[in-house]
Formats: C-alpha cells, structure tokens, sequence
C-alpha cells in the first residue's frame, strides 16, 4: 500500500511564494518579448495581446548574437575548467591535511568569498591591464575563476571528506602511488560534487556581467550580459528586443540547468550537512 506523503502547510506556502517570486519575472520577461514597445509603454498593457516575433526576428538578424553567444560559452568553459582544475587539489588536501594549517586556511577562504565583487575591480584591471590581457577572453576567465575559486574550494572538500580514507590506504598497500590514489579513488568516488560545482560555475560565469563589461573594451567582445545591457541606450529602453536577448541566452543555461537538476539537487544537499 503506498504512502500518501502529508503536505506541510508552512513548506507548501513557503514554496508557493518562492515559485511566485522567481516565476513571475520569468512570465513577464517571456510576455515582455512576445509584445511590440507601444503595448508595452501602454498603461493598458496586460496577459492578453496579440503576440508578435518582431523582437525575435530583429534579435536573431542582429550579427552581434552569434558572436556573444559564443564569447559567453567560451568564458564559462574556460572559467569552470581554470576554477576546477585549482580547486579540486586544494580541496582535496584541506580535506586530507590534518595540521593547524586548516583551520586558518579556511577561514581565509570564507573571508574571500565575502569580499564585495566590486571592491576587486580596480585592482584587477590594474593587473589585467599590466599583464596586457585586458580585451581578451584569457582575462575574463582569469578574473571570473579567481571570484569563484574560494567558493569552489570550501563546496568541494566536504566531497572529499566524505571519501573514506580507508579505501585509500587499501590502494597504497597494493601499490598505488599517492597521484594514482587521487586519480583513480578519491576523483572518482568525489565526482557528484565536481559535477554540481562545475554546473552552478557554468551557469554563474554565463551570466555575469559586472566583469565582462568592464574588462572588456570593445562591444564585438561582449558576452550576451553585456549585449542585453546594450538594448538601453540614450534615446530609451527597447524592452521586446532586450527580452528576446534574454531569452535566447537562457536558452543553453536552461538546458544545462535540466541536465544537471538531479547532480544539483543531491550535491546541493549532501553539501549542506557534510
């Protein structure tokens, strides 16, 4: 006989205003595109309409799309791959080292992490600047992966912890050397909490804005943030058009989003109580 699960009541509502508070800027951005501006600038303007694919047809002529779609793959490939290929060992040896230096080095982690995003522009486009990668995808990806980083680390090593290191000492006794060990026990047993973080770094990364449009000087180089942006310009706001770009951006987020959902969900929770 199955179960019947008994609805919460404070869970449901808490549920229902959360669906209620992301959902209805996602309804209005998708109503938004499929409207002309006059119905939108109406103060008539309402659910009901005769939808249009003006605003789509006038998005996908634009030649800039193509070109910040792709800037915007690239950085969120090359940010997630930078990120994890740093945080993975840094995480696994906070989770294997046992001396005074965890304690301080995570700390040091988390006082990162909160530092204003803000705060780092100066200095980064300083260096970026000195370095001669301003206007390059090399320097957006260097600066995007040095905001994650700290925040990849202290996600992934609750991962590795939890990989016994029983299982570990068993490969060193049959040989194993200590790089073989990484690579072929702990990588593997740890690899729900690589996917999740790799997934919540693409998706984070494709849709930042705040360095791509600083770092980058020239708008054929912007990411499809930036190109949004672009739709307010001095003589007003074409809201159709900048709408349509946000949809079609989200469109490889949302894909990613489905394929990752259950990578998402488990590694989120067992992240949350490790």
């Amino acid at each position: 006989m199955a179960i019947r699960k008994r609805r919460e009541p404070v869970a449901f509502s808490f549920r229902v205003l959360l669906y209620g508070l992301y959902g209805l800027p996602l309804l209005w951005i998708v109503l938004t595109s499929f409207k002309s501006q006059n119905e939108v600038l109406s103060s008539q303007a309402s659910l009901f309409f005769a939808p249009t694919w003006d605003a789509y047809a006038s998005a996908l002529a634009d030649r800039q799309l193509g070109a910040s779609l792709s800037q915007s793959a690239i950085i969120a490939v090359g940010t997630t791959v930078l990120c994890l290929a740093f945080a993975i060992p840094a995480a696994y040896a906070l989770a294997r080292v046992n001396n005074r230096i965890v304690v301080p080095a995570l700390a040091l982690l988390v006082v990162l992490q909160m530092i204003p995003q803000t705060a780092n522009l100066i200095p980064l486009f300083w260096v970026l600047s000195q370095w001669g990668l301003l206007n390059t995808n090399v320097g957006l990806i260097l600066a995007d992966a040095t905001m994650f980083l700290p925040w990849a680390v202290l996600l992934l090593r609750p991962f590795f912890s939890a990989v016994p290191i029983a299982i570990e000492e068993a490969g060193l006794i049959d040989g194993a050397r200590s790089f073989r060990a990484f690579f072929s026990i702990a990588l593997p047993l740890a690899r729900n909490g690589i996917l999740t973080v790799s997934s919540i770094i693409f998706l984070v990364s494709w849709g930042e804005f705040l360095y791509g449009i600083t770092f980058m000087l020239t708008p054929d180089k912007y990411p499809m943030s930036a190109l949004i942006a672009q739709q307010a310009g001095a003589f007003g706001i074409d809201w159709p058009r900048m709408m349509a770009f946000a949809v079609v951006s989200s469109l490889p987020v949302f894909a990613v989003y489905v394929f990752s959902y259950r990578l998402l969900r488990t590694g989120l929770t067992l992240g949350a109580v490790k």
